[in-house]
């Protein structure tokens, strides 16, 4: 498979830019594999597809805000920062992305909040957009993050971005009900479709749920820019999954019922951890993998994922998933499906649904 293969026209009208009013009201598209036929549902009925003792293997990393609004010292020049990865805690020492990366030089100050709260130094140029940070904070850890976050905005995607402002409810909507664990900069956006009453229908139906944690980080949104995914690197990201969810996933493929992967960066770390045997082995570290087809998946039975960009990572991992026809002409009925009254799919981080079973 080529990069050009996953080349598709998204019209601008079909990328969501706000959330659903309720989470579990987005439109799903469920995928059938073996038969293949498409289905045009809303997310509230995915439990159809799922019996008693099915499994739900769910991202419960959080998201921290990561965007921040400075200035450079002298010049008062507007800086945007976005956080990456905490280096080293004691040190206070970052790496970020800079936007406008030219006017920012080693040795620079660049200064944050109303009151100047808090300061950083610019000690290394990483690439052409990314910087090492050193924060000048006397308090405590526990202080400096604390502030961090009071000064720190959702880090919505571009593609957003540049349709509107960062709003209150984002806070709260770019982030899955059940989010846990803080450290991603990007949201694992299939999550959020869950409600805590569609949360409740699945206890109640006796399906059970396992969690992974994986820091999304923004090589989701980098381009692929080579033409043979032989030659792709991710970045890496780190995770963890822990012996008690490791036993849940073994206990589920073991006992013959199904487990439903949600979202590319669960199966990402479910993969990264899987044995040829169908089982997969607690951990705690990095993961790089880069899902492609031909991908000879070990764990998932089914896959919610959302609608991604042409020519991304995330969409051909469905395609990997769920075989490359079939998903290209999924999504070429998800540009091309109305509804009664005119509705259309809505792609991207605030867009809909599709479960691939």
């Amino acid at each position: 498979m080529k990069l050009s293969h996953f080349k598709y026209k998204l019209p601008e009208d079909m990328i969501a830019s706000v959330p659903t009013k309720n989470r579990d009201e987005s439109r799903l598209m469920v995928v059938h594999r073996d038969t293949k036929e498409i289905e045009h549902r809303l997310f509230k009925d995915v439990l159809d597809y799922f019996d008693e003792n099915d499994l739900f293997v769910m991202n419960d990393t959080k998201v921290f805000p990561a965007r921040l609004i400075g200035t450079k010292e002298k010049t008062n020049a507007r800086i945007e920062v976005f956080l990456l990865r905490e280096i080293n805690e004691n040190t206070r020492l970052w790496d970020i992305l800079v936007e406008p990366a030219r006017k920012i030089r080693i040795g620079n100050k660049l200064y944050f909040g109303e009151n100047n709260e808090l300061v950083a130094e610019v000690i290394d140029n990483t690439t052409s957009r990314g910087r090492t940070l050193r924060f000048l904070f006397d308090g405590s850890n526990e202080e400096f993050h604390a502030v961090l976050k009071s000064l720190g905005n959702t880090p919505l995607p571009e593609d957003i971005l540049h349709m509107r402002d960062v709003t209150n409810e984002d806070a709260k909507r770019y982030q899955t009900i059940y989010a846990k664990n803080e450290g991603a900069v990007v949201a694992p956006t299939a999550g959020f479709h869950f409600s805590r009453e569609l949360l409740k229908r699945m206890e109640i139906k006796g399906i059970n749920t396992a969690y992974v944690t994986l820091h999304a980080g923004l090589g989701n949104f980098r381009a692929i820019e080579v033409e043979d995914l032989t030659k792709h690197k991710m970045d890496s990201e780190q995770m963890i999954l822990d012996e008690e969810n490791a036993k849940i996933i073994n206990d589920t493929k073991f006992k013959g019922n199904k487990v439903c992967i949600v979202g590319t960066t669960t199966m990402k770390a479910i993969e990264s951890v899987a044995t040829i045997n169908g089982k997969v082995k607690p951990f705690e570290g990095w993961t790089n993998k880069f899902i492609f087809p031909d991908y000879d998946f070990q764990v998932a039975d089914a896959m919610i994922t959302n609608f991604h960009k042409p020519l991304s990572a995330m969409l051909i991992m469905a395609c990997a998933f769920g075989g490359f026809d079939l998903i290209m002409e999924a999504y070429n009925q998800a540009l091309n499906w109305r509804g009664p009254k005119g509705e259309k799919y809505r792609f991207l981080t605030y867009g809909d649904a599709m479960l691939i079973i």
